[in-house]
């Protein structure tokens, strides 16, 4: 690993399509590959995080003003809070490597060692990461433990890959060419290339939501949220909520008011959600 090799690797216990929504509100250029089963791995596009030092100019790097580990933990900590699975962080640059794993609103737990691989993190944060991922609490954790031990042979990346080791038993498969310890410029390359390679860009908000209605419906609720049924459901409750809202109204019956409007409401709501999505698909409403 050398002065230049700065780079970092989003790992998400997910799957692609489940990760493509989330990863589009970081409004970062990525590209989203499978990473194993039921495991992604998004490899940034930029480099928005300093190198070392002050650039000839007097200020920080360029392409940031953060540090890599800062930068894509603020991700991986976006990520997490945002859908219901773990999202790992490995990064390095010539000094450090090292991981932070965020699950949900949960504090974060990382772990560093110098170049030379020298640990400098804190044995617990290994049984935290452990338990989070729900690893084997004795054979993994022994490895995991391992790793935070002096080994005059072992170097920042060789820890790493130990790191990737363990995870292989929860189906982390990186895809060659996708190492810890690559340049950024390299790890970029080589995932545009590879078969399952999809980009993520931002495009706007309004992209950013019709991303994630497409995954929603393209789910076990597509069917009653668009479409023929939906629009039944919606026809039925206008149906039903309009003449309710009217009776409740004769008997002064706040109950039956608020029942009625319920319906009525949700009613032209989906009828105007199937309209929109409609015309989301070629520009023309219906």
């Amino acid at each position: 690993m050398t002065a230049t090799s700065v780079g970092a690797l989003l790992l998400c216990r997910a799957d692609p399509e489940t990760v493509r929504p989330v990863a589009h509100l970081l409004q970062e250029g990525m590209t989203l590959v499978p990473a194993g089963d039921g495991w992604s791995v998004l490899v940034p596009e930029g480099k928005p995080w300093r190198t070392h030092g002050p650039s000839a100019a007097g200020v920080p790097g360029e392409g940031g003003t953060e540090p890599v580990d800062r930068v894509v933990g603020g991700w991986a900590t976006a990520l997490a809070v945002g859908s219901t699975w773990p999202v790992l962080a490995l990064w390095w640059d010539g000094d450090r490597s090292g991981f932070t794993l965020a699950a949900g609103f949960r504090r974060p737990v990382g772990y560093v060692w110098l170049a030379d691989g020298t640990p400098v993190g804190e044995d617990e944060a290994m049984r935290t990461f452990a338990a989070r991922l729900g690893l084997d609490p004795v054979l993994d954790v022994q490895v995991l433990e391992g790793l935070t031990r002096g080994d005059a042979e072992a170097d920042a990346g060789t820890r790493l890959r130990g790191l990737l080791a363990v995870l292989g038993r929860t189906g982390v498969d990186l895809p060659p060419g996708l190492a810890p310890g690559e340049p950024a410029d390299r790890l970029r390359s080589v995932a545009g290339v590879l078969p399952q390679a999809e980009p993520i860009e931002w495009g706007g908000w309004r992209d950013a939501v019709r991303v994630e209605l497409d995954a929603v419906e393209s789910g076990s609720l597509g069917p009653w949220m668009v479409g023929p049924k939906a629009r039944a459901v919606a026809t039925a409750q206008v149906a039903a909520g309009l003449p309710l809202t009217l009776w409740g109204a004769r008997r002064r019956s706040g109950g039956w008011i608020t029942a009625g409007l319920v319906l009525l409401v949700q009613g032209l709501l989906g009828l105007a959600y199937n309209r929109f999505r409609e015309a989301d698909g070629d520009g023309v409403w219906r």
